[in-house]
């Protein structure tokens, strides 16, 4: 196919040479390589996703102010946004920032259902489809059925959509998969956001049943993905808690006993203990960083509140 006749080949005959890398190469089976697929481009994506996660919490971390402007300018929606976006560039946030891993991953969806619907068509059942032919077939249409290539898993052809009871299992686990994913997303994420995404699955059911087989299997993939990656962020840094809001003297209130630090020692906001440290004006709460648990306990009792 000429490149002009679709914007996405360059793309396409990129990410189909890492596939016959993995089926060729490293003698996985075709099913296999887009699981090997997925696991690569999600780890490529690891620092959009760390750009991704210190994003959100920045923004967890302003939250009161954020509403402070939103209830200011609540009749003024024209204002809001202009206030809302000097905000965010004087505190440095970029609030589209946590869209960055799933437009990332558009490229590779579009070109991998291409792919399934075309090009791999022609690798997987050449017999039915050579590399003249313009329209390929699915491979389970070949005579006497999808050759052993074109089966994974169970599912009998990766590049034709699935039908009977391989559907209802793979839509289920794409639902599951997808479900665990967002309920594992960061509890400072907006309820309504966070029933946008649990309702998404549902509202993608009558589009995904279209879709080749293998499509499914890198969705499911990716979710799975999503889930374990989702778990250890919760594990390792744990909740994420609002930056408290400044006093009229510019410090950060707090729900510890009066402290103040002085500029010279600079510590800190201490997560999981109390609120915030009260920081001198000149500070302020930019200065304020994140110590581990270790580290509080290992403090002098005058430099920290909590047991």
């Amino acid at each position: 196919m000429p490149v002009s006749a679709n914007v996405l080949q360059p793309l396409i005959d990129f990410f189909e040479g890492i596939l016959k890398f993995f089926h060729d190469t490293a003698s996985l089976s075709w099913g296999a390589s887009i699981i090997a697929l997925t696991l690569v481009v999600r780890a490529a994506l690891v620092p959009l996703t760390l750009k991704q996660f210190r994003s959100m919490q920045a923004l967890a971390r302003l939250q009161p102010e954020i509403k402070k402007l939103q209830a200011k300018y609540a009749d003024d929606k024209q204002r809001l946004n202009q206030e809302m976006m000097r905000f965010y560039q004087e505190n440095k946030v970029n609030p589209f920032s946590s869209c960055l891993p799933l437009a990332a991953q558009l490229p590779v969806f579009f070109s991998l259902f291409y792919m399934l619907r075309k090009d791999l068509r022609h690798d997987i059942c050449p017999a039915l489809n050579p590399a003249h032919i313009a329209n390929p077939q699915p491979c389970s249409n070949a005579p006497g059925g999808a050759p052993a290539a074109a089966h994974f898993l169970g599912i009998p052809d990766i590049t034709n959509k699935a039908t009977g009871t391989v559907l209802v299992v793979l839509v289920v686990l794409y639902v599951a998969s997808q479900l665990v994913s967002s309920l594992l997303m960061p509890s400072t994420v907006d309820r309504n956001q966070r029933m946008i995404f649990l309702a998404l699955p549902f509202i993608f059911i009558p589009f995904i049943i279209r879709f080749p087989a293998g499509l499914l299997v890198y969705w499911i993939t990716t979710n799975l993905w999503t889930s374990v990656q989702q778990y250890l962020v919760r594990r390792t840094v744990g909740p994420v808690t609002p930056m408290a809001a400044r006093t009229a003297s510019g410090s950060v209130a707090t729900s510890c006993p009066a402290t103040r630090i002085s500029p010279a020692s600079a510590l800190i906001r201490v997560e999981r203990i109390c609120t915030a440290v009260v920081l001198p004006a000149p500070l302020g709460p930019r200065r304020a960083k994140i110590v581990p648990w270790a580290t509080v306990r290992s403090m002098p009792s005058r430099t920290r509140c909590g047991p």
